[in-house]
């Protein structure tokens, strides 16, 4: 299945989406018809580059030590509200923001950072004025009041970039804790197992499926909101993950 063929099916799926995919010195391919989408885990991306950005300023140390009874133990994805130590350093509690889209390590991060310094930090350093964080993960009655997590679709590329201008240690940081995603159900599923490396972030929630990440060989990820029927949607992830396996000509 080609580019063409798979945004012919998104377009049928009644879902709103977000394609882009770009091999090493070729042409990037955004293909969209919504670039707004509800974030689901993906906020977690940026939110992991705001703490580098102030850790450069010497405003964190991911070696501080989290206590992980500081916030409601909110549950959903991950299980660091299980674990029988309650104190680690951030460095973990990062770790596990990104590798299992822990909701609680997540909301500990925010905490530390703060919503207001996150917001300048996103929109002031880091170049994401339309990519939001308004709430904590699981905060339902925030939601209710209309305050939500977002990500755009052109800043999704933007964060390749902000990757790659990383210095050499705090890239391969980076590199080590997305490489270190368990989900496998999106992008990755039709991808021979232990054959690429892929430095990936999902996100899914009720309706939103989300898979942002890159290969040495290419920038890839496609955001999906409204998602009514989620197998045939899983089918496209396939598809578009197929593409991580081409080499540049």
């Amino acid at each position: 299945m080609d580019l063409t063929q798979i945004e012919q099916k998104l377009k049928f799926s009644g879902a709103k989406y977000a394609l882009f995919y770009q091999q090493n010195g070729g042409s990037p391919h955004l293909l969209f018809n919504q670039l707004r989408f509800s974030s689901a885990s993906l906020i977690k991306v940026p939110i992991l580059l705001s703490w580098l950005e102030l850790e450069k300023e010497g405003l964190l140390d991911r070696a501080e030590l989290c206590d992980l009874d500081s916030q409601e133990q909110v549950h959903g994805a991950g299980f660091s509200y299980k674990l029988t130590a309650r104190k680690l350093p951030y460095a973990d509690v990062l770790l596990m923001m990104i590798a299992t889209s822990d909701n609680l390590c997540t909301n500990l991060v925010i905490e530390r950072i703060g919503l207001e310094r996150l917001h300048r930090v996103f929109t002031e350093k880091l170049g994401l004025v339309h990519t939001t964080c308004q709430r904590k993960l699981m905060d339902y009655d925030a939601r209710g009041r209309g305050l939500d997590n977002w990500v755009h679709a052109e800043e999704c590329v933007r964060m390749y970039d902000l990757i790659g201008n990383l210095d050499e240690s705090s890239r391969k940081w980076v590199d080590s804790l997305l490489h270190s995603t368990l989900d496998a159900a999106l992008l990755l599923r039709n991808v021979p197992r232990d054959t690429i490396d892929f430095y990936h972030k999902t996100g899914s929630m009720e309706g939103v499926l989300h898979d942002w990440g890159y290969t040495r060989s290419c920038r890839i990820f496609l955001l999906t909101n409204d998602v009514a029927d989620e197998p045939p949607m899983f089918e496209l992830f396939g598809a578009l993950g197929e593409f991580m396996m081409h080499t540049p000509d």
